[in-house]
């Protein structure tokens, strides 16, 4: 398993990087008529395909949502056996009253907050690691 798994050291290094956009929250039961390269992530549940997606695209596609989030991702290249980094931004996050939704991908973890929270999360990101 490649990544760091020091957790002062994750926390240290993870540089936080706000995505430009706006991101919606969309679930679908196929993925009929949408291009893979037009989703940012995908988690199949047995109610069904939820869709992390631009608005815009989310838009286009007359997908409904109801979240309209920011996309922040930490940079630093942490193990998926890392342990206690997602429980320390979130409770950084969670002490500003900034709820965040986490995909861990095999690089890097991707927050995404609330997108009226967006500058509060990089602060309160950025005070953790130290910046």
């Amino acid at each position: 398993m490649s990544g760091e798994t020091d957790l002062s050291t994750l926390l240290k290094n993870m540089t936080p990087l706000l995505h430009d956009g706006d991101y919606a929250f969309c679930t679908i039961s196929s993925l009929t008529n949408i291009e893979i390269n037009e989703i940012i992530a995908s988690f199949k549940e047995i109610e069904g395909i939820t869709l992390i997606l631009k608005k815009e695209t989310a838009d286009k596609l007359k997908l409904n949502y109801g979240y309209i989030a920011a996309w922040i991702t930490l940079t630093v290249h942490s193990s998926l056996e890392a342990t206690g980094l997602t429980a320390a931004f979130a409770t950084a996050l969670a002490n500003e009253g900034i709820s965040c939704n986490v995909v861990a991908a095999y690089y890097h973890d991707h927050i995404f907050v609330a997108k009226k929270d967006a500058v509060r999360a990089m602060a309160a990101l950025e005070r953790l690691a130290g910046a």
